[in-house]
Order: structure tokens, then C-alpha cells, then sequence
């Protein structure tokens, strides 16, 4: 019981967080993490946002999923933007972005910290709508299980591990021995309801002191999906290069015939 109330007192501290320098810019300056993304293989590194502070690195980002590609249209700041128009390339119930997390909780190398030192807080906006409204948030990664990739500062790209599937003692294992965590999820995967509608997403994730409220190092990020209209100027271009097309295409017609 008294756990739960001090969890309640961090989400209530850590939903108080506003979009600040300090967790809303690039990570580490460059937007890469350290060591690397160490899950899949061809996920390449950089446009993550967040901040190192207490020696623990976080770093939220946004990446088209649909199709899959190393595109995360970032701002540089907080934003990543993504066309909606493709939303018919993706499946049934599935957001065109992923949002990816990374937390190394001994990013500089020198100290001994592990994933299990701490507490974990992910606040999800569900409401694509104006406004941010977080409910509902939760420890991503103090779990009974989870397909997280878990690493060191040593492990390269792709190359993190995971427990088995439903390995619960090899995810405590895990959990105990590694310093660096990370996950790409998609809104489909029982965040929202309706995960490919348009409009504006936040997220944020907090590293808390274990079993306290102290937020140690935090990281928020703002995902917008939204059609791409053709710009007004290229369309009238089109639409004389096809008619310069077409009129070139009689001409030859023409010609063929006599």
C-alpha cells in the first residue's frame, strides 16, 4: 500500500512536469544515445530527445513504422511529424510511427547503477485532440516481463538482449545486470483505441528515485500525424507538364499518321 501511494506521488509529480530546455532538446546535444539502438538490426541512432542528468540518459523519439523506415522528421526540439496520408500502407489498428525509449542509467561509464535501481514512469496523450491529457500512466520496465533489449555501454547496434518469451527469470536477470534499456512500441499495441487517427500525440518518460517521487532525469516528446497536401504552387507545375506531355504525344500521333 504505502508503495502505491508513493508511486501515485510521482505520477502526480511527474505529470506537473512541463515541456522544459532541459528534457525537451536532442540528447546529449547530438541526439544519439548511448551505446547505440541496440534493438532489431538496421535501426539507426540519432533524432532522440531528452537529456542526461544524475548520469542517467533518457531519450524519447518518434519513427515512421509505416512503411518502415529510419525517417523520424524531427524538429530538433521535442516535435516529430508524420504524413497521414499513408496511413493506408499501414495494418489494421496500428499508428503510422512508432515512439520509441532508451534509458542508460550509467551513461558516462564510471558508476554502478543498474535498470533495477530505479523506478520507470511512461505518460501517454491517447486523445489526438488539443491539449496534452496523460492517464493512465505506468512502470514500463519494472514488469514481470517484457521484450525489452537490454545492453551495456558496450553493446552495439542491434545487439542488446531479451528474456525469452514469458522468461520471467531471465528478464529479472536482465534487469539486475544491465545498465541500458530499450523499446519501440506503436500505439496499436494496446495504448489507444482508435491508434491511426490524425492529430497531435505527447509523450514523456521519467527515471525516479526507487520507491520515491524524485524525478532524476526525464525526457517528453510531441508526435504529429497530419496529411501532406501537394503545396499549392506545384500543383498548377503538374498540371502543365502533363498537358506539355499530352500536346507533345499528339504531335507524334500526328506524324505517324502522314
Amino acid at each position: 500500500m504505502a508503495r502505491s501511494l508513493k508511486l501515485a506521488a510521482a505520477v502526480t509529480a511527474a505529470l506537473a512536469l512541463s515541456v522544459s530546455v532541459a528534457n525537451a532538446n536532442p540528447v546529449n546535444g547530438t541526439g544519439l544515445v548511448t551505446p547505440d539502438v541496440i534493438f532489431g538490426s538496421g535501426n539507426a541512432n540519432g533524432s532522440f530527445t531528452g537529456q542526461t542528468q544524475n548520469n542517467i540518459e533518457v531519450g524519447l523519439r518518434g519513427k515512421q513504422r509505416y512503411p518502415a523506415a529510419n525517417i523520424f522528421n524531427y524538429d530538433g526540439v521535442r516535435t516529430y511529424t508524420f504524413d497521414s496520408n499513408v496511413l493506408n500502407t499501414n495494418p489494421a489498428n496500428r499508428s503510422v510511427f512508432n515512439f520509441e525509449w532508451t534509458v542508460n542509467v550509467n551513461q558516462d561509464g564510471t558508476g554502478t547503477s543498474v535498470i533495477s535501481d530505479f523506478d520507470y514512469l511512461l505518460s501517454i496523450d491517447q486523445n489526438p485532440g488539443g491539449g496534452v491529457n496523460f492517464a493512465g500512466a505506468f512502470d514500463p520496465i519494472n514488469l514481470p516481463y517484457a521484450d525489452h533489449a537490454f545492453g551495456n555501454n558496450g553493446t552495439g547496434n542491434g545487439g542488446g538482449t531479451s528474456a525469452p518469451f514469458l522468461d520471467v527469470a531471465t528478464y529479472a536477470m536482465l534487469l539486475g545486470s544491465s545498465n541500458v534499456v530499450q523499446q519501440s512500441w506503436n500505439l496499436g499495441f494496446g495504448f489507444s483505441a482508435d491508434p491511426d487517427l490524425p492529430g497531435i500525440y505527447d509523450f514523456q518518460l521519467d527515471v525516479l528515485s526507487k520507491g520515491g517521487s524524485t524525478v532524476l532525469s526525464s525526457a517528453n516528446i510531441q508526435v504529429i500525424v497530419e496529411p501532406v497536401p501537394v503545396p499549392a504552387a506545384i500543383a498548377p507545375m503538374l498540371a502543365g507538364v502533363a498537358a506539355f506531355g499530352f500536346a507533345a504525344y499528339r504531335r507524334r500521333k500526328q506524324k505517324a499518321a502522314a
